[in-house]
């Protein structure tokens, strides 16, 4: 009762107009960034945290979430009849949506991915205003040496998640915590790896950081693969209105897809990459058509959409009651919470109460924003993807530096912004992840204090860190995660030399 009674107070905070012309912004922002291939919610967030830097912080969150979630929506469009996916969460959908675009059913693929997206979302939102409050009950009584867990916890589930190899993903959570480390020590007073210049007394700035790694990083990477060839886009033939069939064949795939995505997405090593994998293949075993299944099942795009939107619910999860970002866009929404003070947490809902459920509150309205905005609109969203590619970026890098200007005049800032960018140019190229980066500096400070106060507290003796039950089964899963994939492979290995070993007895 109490939570639904916070979330009428967060309705009607959500719902001044203020606030509604946020949310309408973001979920415009967000579909947009979400139908361009290339651009993903991440990097329009890292983009708009300069720029909203003296906003009313509830306004610019709800307009970030709205970002979000008009991402998720976004990418199928892109993946039905580009058959690029905007998001790589969208991956899945391409492989039906685009089959479905080319029968001529371009129509009802779209519409299915906007309807289940609506479902999944609102039901996962809805989970996420009553299972908030239960976790956060449960994280009150974390002390510092379970934060420091979780903080670990934190980084190798990120540095595993992101990129194709764990190595790299250490390797960009490393860099991203050595930049953490910049500025003075708050403990000692004493400056740490400045260098003597005064501008990095205060370490560096999570926004510029952001902007330049993902927006300029992002930016270079695209020119440096631009390729010549003409991408063929799909039209829209016929309505977009699902028929009866279309309805009874995509309903139970939207609630089987919500209930994958919302708890997957929750963890921290959520994200909604696998629960959409996840997702399909399990409609292609229920479904009763399944040799339609790679050649335009609607099944194959209604779940894996729903489980795509209600994983995104999910993320916001741990944010908010942990503080952990399990994604890139959570990163920048994180970033987004930090530039105006903020410490998204287990206290955060009791000193600042309305602007959090005013922010859950506004994935309802953004939810049904998205389904109104969408289908309406579709030709809007299609034109958009003929936008040459040269301006397109061209335009994100004039943004990004007139927004770092706008925060923070100077030419230090500035040089800071080519340099970081550069780098996450370099990072891109040769495939490493830029997320673990972000999560490493805006993490990384965080561990640092829970740490000194846990040996504080226990006199220096590391044992500390290991004395509560949370703590040891925290560093367990650790454990898993990094030597879990380790050990997979030695099995596979073991397997094809076992499988190869008879034939050469024969």
């Amino acid at each position: 009762m109490e939570s639904f009674d916070a979330l009428l107070s967060g309705i009607a905070l959500a719902t001044q107009p203020i606030n509604l012309l946020y949310a309408l912004i973001g979920v415009t922002l967000g579909t947009a960034v979400g139908v361009l291939p290339g651009i993903g919610p991440a990097l329009t967030v890292a983009l708009l945290l300069p720029v909203t830097f003296k906003l009313d912080p509830a306004g610019s969150l709800i307009m970030f979430a709205g970002i979000y979630y008009g991402g998720m929506y976004g990418g199928s469009t892109s993946s039905i009849l580009l058959n690029t996916p905007g998001e790589s969460a969208s991956m899945i959908t391409a492989l039906e949506g685009n089959k479905m675009a080319r029968a001529g059913r371009g129509g009802p693929a779209l519409a299915t991915a906007a309807i289940g997206s609506f479902v999944a979302g609102s039901i996962a939102t809805a989970l996420l205003a009553f299972v908030a409050p239960a976790i956060v009950e449960v994280a009150l009584s974390f002390g510092p040496a379970d934060y420091f867990a979780l903080m670990v916890l934190a980084f190798t589930t990120v540095s595993s998640a992101f990129g194709g190899s764990m190595l790299r993903g250490l390797t960009a959570l490393f860099i991203g915590l050595c930049l953490g480390l910049v500025g003075i020590d708050l403990q000692t007073g004493q400056a740490r790896l400045a260098y003597g210049v005064p501008d990095l007394l205060d370490g560096v700035e999570v926004t510029t950081a952001a902007v330049g790694m993902f927006a300029l990083g992002e930016t270079l990477f695209v020119a440096s693969q631009l390729s010549r060839s003409q991408e063929t886009i799909e039209a829209v033939r016929g309505s977009v209105w699902m028929t009866a069939k279309d309805w009874s064949r995509s309903w139970k795939p939207w609630l089987r897809g919500t209930a994958l995505g919302f708890p997957i997405g929750a963890l921290p090593a959520g994200g909604a990459e696998i629960p959409t994998f996840l997702s399909y293949s399990m409609e292609k075993q229920l479904s009763k058509h399944p040799e339609e299944f790679g050649h335009g099942a609607i099944e194959g795009v209604a779940g894996p959409e729903a489980a795509n939107n209600a994983s995104a619910a999910g993320t916001i999860v741990p944010l908010l009651t942990l503080g952990l970002p399990t994604t890139a866009t959570a990163a920048m929404m994180l970033a987004g919470f930090q530039q105006y003070g903020l410490n998204p947490g287990p206290l955060l809902f009791t000193t600042n109460p309305d602007l959090v459920w005013g922010l859950i509150a506004s994935l309802f309205v953004a939810n049904t924003m998205l389904l109104v905005l969408n289908l309406p609109l579709i030709g809007v969203w299609v034109r958009m993807l003929s936008i040459p590619r040269p301006w397109l970026y061209g335009g994100i890098l004039v943004f990004a530096t007139l927004g770092t200007l706008g925060a923070n005049p100077s030419q230090f800032e500035l040089s800071m912004l080519a340099g970081l960018g550069f780098l996450g140019f370099l990072m891109r190229y040769f495939d490493y992840p830029v997320a673990p980066v972000i999560i490493g500096l805006i993490l990384g400070p965080l561990a640092e204090q829970q740490l000194r106060r846990a040996l504080a507290i226990s006199q220096g003796d590391p044992a500390a860190l290991v004395e509560t039950g949370l703590s040891i089964g925290i560093y367990v899963i650790c454990a898993l995660v990094l030597l879990g994939p380790l050990a997979m492979r030695a099995l596979r290995r073991k397997k094809a030399g076992s499988d190869i070993r008879p034939a050469f007895e024969d």
